[in-house]
């Protein structure tokens, strides 16, 4: 019975750092560029786009599809960042715990 109740605490010790990470994720920037710098593109730590920046040289209608690759690219590099620093605090959370490969977190 003792080790239900730790074990329980530890549920609600782990959902209460769960719930910061998310906000902390939240307030987290994650910055892609391409075509050395002349597009970038800012996401939240959960994959929100929160802005997008183009050099004005790029503004040319005859070369639209190059633009629009560019801010593929940005954006992709942004979430990849995004994704790997959420890995990281992830892991840093559940540091410890008995959790079997495969197992998908609610976050």
């Amino acid at each position: 019975m003792k080790d239900i109740m730790g074990m329980m605490g530890k549920v609600k010790e782990m959902q209460a750092k769960m719930e910061a990470m998310q906000s902390e994720l939240e307030e987290l920037e994650a910055v892609g560029t391409s075509g050395g710098g002349l597009v970038t593109v800012t996401l939240s730590g959960k994959g929100i786009m929160r802005g997008v920046s183009i050099d004005p040289s790029l503004f040319n209608p005859d070369e639209a599809e190059i633009l629009e690759d560019l801010i593929v690219t940005a954006h992709n590099k942004a979430k990849e960042q995004a994704e790997e620093i959420t890995k990281e605090k992830t892991a840093e959370l559940t540091a410890g715990l008995p959790i079997p490969p495969g197992m998908k977190l609610p976050f």
